[in-house]
């Protein structure tokens, strides 16, 4: 084995250097898990259908562009193949299915065509992705798969077209391949990220008002962060999760979990005990 740093495309990586490939890269949360487990020693795929936009991150981070459109099968394996041939490895570590679409619109408007290709994108890209790693990952006896789902799976968000849809179905997928693949020594789960201020959002959080509202309504206090999804995600992706499987993990700060507590309601039923009358705690950081 040669001395000091590798590069991509060595035939010499160190035998406890991970791989990873990361879809939907070129910017948003992709961009930043990619810039993450390469900050923490990863030689990283940086996998997008903006072939530019790959290329530059790859530079910045030191990784390898792939260029492929995840629903497109032919490709994929295309850029599987040439990871494997970058890094003198069968098979990743680790795979993140991150690269998604949305097209807003009222179901009532929404073109089929609108329709079909978020799902294409969405539920089949992840099929194709998930099924080339786990593969290769079984065939090598080991690796991990994190597809990016979303809260919108979870609780449907009006004129979202296909995206929640997808997200839900992206979850029992993960499922599925979590039962078909465990036996080959394959972990697939699921991260789900809340309100991020980031990725697909920005347009959203641009607007100062509903960026407070929002705020407002997060058990944290704050929106999420690209890297609060990327720290997750990696932490799932890593041996020291080495015994989850099947889980599908939910990141937003409390958001699904506080409809009621969303809800008006008077002082006078938060009472303690059977006849007592207290006034609600205030609770502060300290």
């Amino acid at each position: 084995m040669t001395s000091g740093p590798e590069q991509p495309g060595s035939s010499h990586l160190p035998a406890d250097r991970r791989t990873v490939i990361v879809t939907g890269a070129a910017r948003g949360i992709g961009a930043t898990i990619a810039r993450l487990a390469a900050e923490r020693g990863a030689l990283v795929g940086v996998l997008d259908i903006d072939t530019d936009g790959a290329r530059r991150i790859a530079d910045q981070i030191g990784g390898i562009a792939l260029s492929a459109a995840t629903n497109d099968e032919t490709q994929v394996l295309a850029a599987f193949d040439r990871f494997a041939e970058e890094t003198a490895m069968p098979a990743p570590d680790l795979v993140v299915n991150n690269a998604g679409i949305v097209r807003f619109g009222a179901l009532a408007q929404l073109s089929v065509a609108d329709w079909r290709e978020t799902v294409d994108v969405n539920l089949t890209g992840t099929f194709i992705v998930g099924r080339a790693a786990a593969v290769r990952m079984a065939a090598r006896g080991r690796g991990a798969i994190v597809n990016i789902t979303s809260i919108n799976g979870i609780a449907p968000g009006p004129y979202a077209g296909a995206y929640g849809s997808t997200k839900a179905a992206i979850a029992l997928l993960t499922q599925q391949m979590a039962i078909e693949f465990g036996p080959a020594g394959v972990r697939v789960n699921a991260v789900a990220p809340g309100l991020i201020d980031g990725g697909m959002s920005e347009e959203i959080y641009a607007n100062s008002e509903i960026r407070a509202a929002r705020s407002s309504k997060v058990p944290l206090g704050r929106l999420g962060t690209e890297e609060d999804i990327a720290k997750v995600v990696l932490f799932v992706g890593s041996d020291e999760a080495a015994y989850l499987t099947a889980e599908h993990i939910v990141v937003d700060g409390g958001v699904v979990r506080s409809i009621i507590a969303n809800l008006p309601r008077p002082a006078t039923v938060d009472g303690v005990g059977p006849n007592g009358q207290a006034e609600r705690p205030e609770v502060s950081g300290s």
